[in-house]
C-alpha cells in the first residue's frame, strides 16, 4: 500500500515539530548561559567542562550511557503508553517494582549465574506489568483516571521497596539490601553493561511495532480517536490495557537491568526516584517517537553526567543543568502545544499559499 504523500501544510507542521526540541535545547543552554554568566563564571568555560565530563573519554562515555539506560526504558515506557492515548505516569512506580521483583528472585532464592540474570530478567518484566495491569483495570472497569491511579501506585511501590532494603534483604540491618552476587549481574561490554545496548535495541523493536505493523496501528488509532476505532471494530479496552501491561513491562525491565548492571546492584533509598517523570519528559520532547527517545535520554545523560564536572570546574552549583532540564522541558511542550494552536495554522497554510501564487506567476 502506498505511502499516502502530505500536504504542504503537513509538511510545514512538520518541519516545525521536529525543530521545536532542537530550538528549546538552544533557548534552554542560552538561558544557562546567562544565569551563569551573572555568577560570575565563564559560561563557555562551563558547557566545555561539561562536555568533557560527559564525553571525554570511553570511561565518561559509559557512565553517561549508564545514567541515560534507565531513562531510555521509562521515556520508552511513557512513549508506548501515549501512543495508545494512555497518560502513563506510573513509570516510576513500575520501575521499582521491576526492581524488587529481580532481588527477589536472584537474593530470595538463591539464583546465581545465567539462570538468575535471566530469572530476574523475566521477574522485572513481569512485576512491571502487573504493576501496569492495576490502573488499566480500573481505568476500563470504573473509568478512573489513570493519572491519578499511576501515580498513587508510584508512592505504594516506593515504600514497599523501602520494607524490602529494610527488613527482607537488609544488609546486616543496614537501610540496602545484599548486593546482587557476581554471577547474577549484567555482563559489561565496552566499558558499560549489556543493559544499555539492550534498551537501545528495546527503542528501534518498540519504533518498528508502532509504525510498521499492523498493532502499531490500532494502537495509534485508538490514541488519536478511540471512538473511531470502536466504530470500526477494533478492541478499544483490550488495546488500552495492553498499552498499560506492555509499557509496565518495559519500566519493569529498566528497574531490572538498573539493579543487576549498575554498582552498587542494590536496592536502597533514593533507586529509580525521578527516572519515572523524566521518562515523561522524554517521552514528550521526543515527540512520542521511540528512537527519538533515546537520543533525547542520551542528551539528559550528558547534562547529569557533565553537570559535577562542571561544577568542579567554574563553581557553579549543579542546580544550573536542573535548571537547563527544566527549561528545555518547558519551551519543547509548549513549543509543540503552539505548532498546533489554530492561529500558527492558519498562518502557515496563508504562508502556503503564498509561496504557491508566487510560484504560479514566476511560472
Amino acid at each position: 500500500m502506498a505511502k499516502k504523500a502530505l500536504s504542504p501544510e503537513e509538511r510545514s507542521e512538520r518541519r516545525m515539530m521536529i525543530l521545536t526540541p532542537v530550538v528549546a535545547v538552544l533557548l534552554a543552554l542560552i538561558i544557562g548561559a546567562i544565569i551563569i554568566a551573572c555568577l560570575g563564571k565563564n559560561p563557555l568555560e562551563g558547557y566545555a567542562a561539561m562536555i568533557q565530563g560527559s564525553l571525554g573519554d570511553g570511561a565518561k562515555l559509559s557512565k553517561t550511557l549508564e545514567r541515560a539506560c534507565p531513562l531510555i526504558f521509562t521515556g520508552l515506557c511513557a512513549a508506548f503508553a501515549y501512543k495508545c492515548g494512555v497518560f502513563n505516569l506510573g513509570g516510576e512506580g513500575q520501575f521499582i517494582m521491576g526492581a524488587c521483583a529481580t532481588a527477589t528472585c536472584v537474593l530470595g532464592l538463591g539464583l546465581e549465574g545465567p539462570a538468575g540474570l535471566a530469572l530476574g530478567l523475566l521477574a522485572g518484566i513481569v512485576a512491571g506489568a502487573i504493576w501496569g495491569l492495576l490502573p488499566g483495570i480500573m481505568k476500563i472497569t470504573r473509568g478512573l483516571n489513570e493519572m491519578i491511579t499511576t501515580i498513587m501506585l508510584n508512592y505504594v511501590a516506593m515504600y514497599f521497596m523501602e520494607y524490602i532494603y529494610k527488613n527482607v534483604y537488609s544488609d546486616n540491618g543496614l537501610p540496602k539490601t545484599i548486593a546482587i552476587p557476581q554471577s547474577a549481574r549484567l555482563p559489561k561490554v565496552f566499558g558499560t553493561h549489556v543493559g544499555v545496548i539492550l534498551a537501545i535495541v528495546l527503542g528501534i523493536f518498540i519504533w518498528y511495532v508502532i509504525f510498521r505493523t499492523s498493532f502499531g496501528f490500532k494502537i495509534r488509532a485508538v490514541g488519536m480517536n478511540p471512538i473511531a476505532s470502536r466504530v470500526n471494530g477494533f478492541p478499544v479496552r483490550r488495546l488500552v490495557l495492553l498499552a498499560f501491561i506492555l509499557s509496565g513491562a518495559i519500566a519493569g525491565l529498566g528497574g531490572a537491568v538498573e539493579l543487576l548492571g549498575k554498582t552498587p546492584y542494590r536496592l536502597a533509598d533514593g533507586f529509580g526516584s525521578g527516572f519515572g517523570f523524566d521518562g515523561v519528559a522524554i517521552a514528550l520532547i521526543a515527540q512520542l517517537n521511540p528512537i527519538a527517545a533515546i537520543f533525547v535520554a542520551f542528551f539528559f545523560g550528558v547534562l547529569s553526567t557533565g553537570g559535577t564536572m562542571m561544577q568542579s570546574v567554574i563553581g557553579v552549583p549543579t542546580a544550573i543543568v536542573e535548571i537547563i532540564r527544566g527549561l528545555i522541558i518547558i519551551f519543547a511542550v509548549a513549543g509543540m502545544a503552539a505548532v498546533k494552536l489554530p492561529k500558527i495554522k492558519a498562518y502557515v497554510a496563508a504562508r502556503q499559499d503564498a509561496k504557491a501564487k508566487k510560484a504560479e506567476v514566476n511560472a
